[in-house]
């Protein structure tokens, strides 16, 4: 029986999207690579066909895509599809993990890359998913050598466009100083509020010179 004469809630596609790729075998999961069989053999059938081929779902996994090629009903598209598949998966597997924001020294590691040994002033916004893993770093404006400015609305449209549930703020003072200014106060408790109203959670802001770094109080007045 064709994959697409079952009844619809028994469709591997279907169950998938209703109940998750976990409920699928791996025959079905595989089928929905392929994305249809060949002549007289369902898209499931052909990929117990493939399994059966390679051995089991780790030597699948391994595969180049011209050796599917062998299975009968697999042309370049079908072992195209899963080899790309499977390749997929090892880059993200070996990926380094991002690196997470637990702390206010975090920020200040995180951003001090874009800061250190740099003659003016910059600004940095570190954006973190809701678990606090580091999404986005980026350098948000630049001045002179005591000064640059902090767009409170530029700095939340970043992070919301960046997907960000989270965030964190840094700059650098040249002069090393690590005294926050008054303007350096005040836009932190601007941040705070307008990270509330969107539904943000402001982490911290920082201030990092080339050899520390220091986090800038905020008092909140209901």
């Amino acid at each position: 029986m064709r994959v697409k004469d079952l009844p619809l809630a028994d469709q591997p596609r279907e169950r998938l999207l209703a109940s998750g790729a976990a409920a699928l075998a791996d025959r079905e999961l595989l089928a929905l690579l392929l994305g249809s069989g060949s002549r007289g053999v369902s898209a499931v059938e052909l990929a117990s066909q493939v399994i059966a081929h390679c051995g089991d779902l780790g030597e699948l996994a391994r595969s180049e895509a011209h050796r599917l090629l062998a299975v009968p009903g697999v042309g370049p598209a079908k072992a195209a599809r899963v080899a790309a598949a499977f390749h997929l998966v090892r880059r993200a597997q070996a990926e380094p993990e991002r690196s997470r924001i637990t702390c206010s020294a975090d920020i200040a590691s995180a951003a001090a890359p874009l800061l250190q040994g740099h003659p003016r002033e910059r600004l940095v916004v570190i954006v973190c998913d809701g678990r606090g893993a580091v999404l986005r770093r980026a350098v948000l404006s630049e001045g002179g050598s005591d000064h640059t400015p902090a767009p409170v609305r530029d700095i939340v449209t970043t992070v919301l466009l960046s997907g960000g549930a989270a965030f964190g703020l840094a700059h650098n003072h040249p002069s090393g100083s690590l005294d926050p200014s008054p303007a350096d106060v005040e836009v932190t408790a601007r941040l705070h509020e307008a990270a509330d109203t969107v539904g943000l959670r402001f982490l911290d802001h920082v201030i990092v010179t080339d050899t520390a770094w220091r986090r800038i109080p905020y008092d909140h007045h209901p």
